[in-house]
């Protein structure tokens, strides 16, 4: 869906178009391949490792802020190889690396407030620059 978004936003290169039509459940490897073609293409470096991360963290704080995200998608989608660097960051990771499936029913308001919380934290601070809700683009 975000090569699609790109296409519509008026970026265009081939592997972007091939990507955009791939089935939802494509192999990993394929997407990854295009993704990292079309970035070429379009001239657009790839991010390290340390900023793909922290965009991630980022990008799920605001999807969880704007009720795009349950905290179980958040929860799902964080993978524990994500560096923080912020405190925010740091408050946000911690949280969401809290959630198990075997969180008892009883805890899992609280658990999912905190997470709303963090990432509410996170989308108001200030990320720095090249992050996505950055108030230094």
């Amino acid at each position: 869906m975000l090569a699609a978004h790109a296409l519509v936003d008026g970026r265009d290169s081939p592997a972007l178009r091939e990507l955009a039509g791939l089935p939802r459940r494509s192999d990993e490897t394929e997407i990854r391949e295009l993704y990292v073609q079309a970035l070429h293409e379009l001239g657009i470096p790839l991010p390290d490792e340390e900023t793909a991360g922290r965009c991630l963290l980022v990008s799920l704080a605001f999807g969880l802020a704007k009720g795009e995200l349950s905290p179980k998608d958040v929860a799902d989608r964080l993978s524990m190889t994500v560096a923080a660097r912020t405190r925010e960051e740091t408050r946000f990771l911690s949280v969401a690396a809290d959630y198990s499936e075997w969180i008892d029913p009883d805890e899992l308001p609280e658990w999912e407030n905190d997470l709303r919380t963090a990432a509410h934290s996170l989308t108001a601070s200030d990320l720095g620059p090249g992050m996505p809700g950055s108030r230094r683009d």
